[in-house]
């Protein structure tokens, strides 16, 4: 089985055996899929050809063959005006359909991703947990209780907030107000059904952080260290200085080319959701929704 995401910044291919259980090969690539999507409401020519080129270097990477094959594309595409014209183009030039999912789906795809790793790494979930997703366009936010999940999706990403503001500054005045609507939707929940024991996050700013604590690069990543990884609210401020701090050419090795303004607004996404949470901790999970894709495919 191959999922592949295509995301407002990134898009990620896995490919799974249902046999045994593993995924046994995957390839990232920046696509910045969003670039402009804040002005123009448009997915921009640049982007496509990038998506287009990210997908047959994918092909070089992960033998296609005759393994089945979901495609899913999220915020940037749901938001786009012309997200047909940029299917069709992508589908005639690559071959490959993209499927435009909802916020609820991507949701419920990333936390089936999510509960498996964590049972994977003997984390008790059974009183229930938080799960952020922070992703370049959305952020979702999902409670999974012992017997029932609750999901919603909110229109704030690393991608639209960066572009949207000229500073981190300007970003830290918004975000709030921003915040504000995924504040109210978890005080109800914790109204109605009582708080959770864990606050889990995945996608690329949690992960990211998470790496440069262990000492990693995004050349040198390694999901399997980065998994399980535990950073405290009190340390973003810490990591956040630290990537601003670093030379041009040092911050691109560490946070990926073209990244480290993005990976810096999400690090102030990331700091108002631990508030958001009422937690003071969390645990970084790099599963999250072509790896729901491929668990969904092999469960069907």
């Amino acid at each position: 089985m191959i999922a592949i995401d295509l995301g407002s910044n990134t898009m990620r291919v896995v490919q799974f055996d249902c046999q045994t259980g593993a995924f046994v090969a995957e390839h990232e690539k920046i696509v910045r899929t969003a670039d402009g999507l804040a002005q123009s409401g448009k997915i921009n020519a640049q982007a496509i050809q990038r998506v287009i080129e990210a997908l047959q270097e994918a092909k070089q990477v992960i033998c296609f063959g005759d393994n089945r094959i979901r495609a899913v594309a999220t915020e940037a595409l749901r938001q786009a005006n012309n997200r047909d014209e940029v299917l069709q183009v992508i589908r005639q030039a690559t071959g490959i359909a993209f499927e435009i999912i909802s916020g609820e789906e991507e949701a419920k795809l990333t936390l089936n991703a999510v509960q498996n790793r964590l049972n994977l790494l003997g984390i008790d979930t059974q009183k229930g947990f938080l799960l952020v997703d922070i992703g370049g366009g959305s952020t979702e936010l999902i409670f999974q209780f012992f017997d029932h999940a609750i999901s919603q999706s909110f229109p704030v990403g690393i991608v639209t907030v960066a572009q949207s503001y000229h500073s981190l500054e300007a970003i830290e005045h918004a975000l709030p107000a921003l915040i504000e609507p995924m504040r109210l939707f978890c005080d109800n929940v914790y109204l109605e059904f009582g708080n959770v024991s864990l606050f889990v996050a995945t996608a690329g700013t949690p992960t990211t952080v998470a790496a440069i604590k262990l000492g990693q690069s995004y050349i040198t990543y390694d999901a399997s260290k980065v998994n399980g990884t535990v950073l405290d609210a009190d340390e973003l401020d810490y990591y956040l200085a630290k990537i601003l701090e670093m030379p041009f050419e040092q911050r691109e090795m560490a946070v990926g080319v073209g990244r480290g303004d993005l990976i810096a607004s999400g690090i102030l996404i990331f700091k108002n959701l631990f508030e958001v949470a009422r937690a003071k901790r969390c645990i970084v999970i790099d599963d999250g929704l072509p790896e729901g894709v491929a668990l969904g495919m092999c469960r069907e």
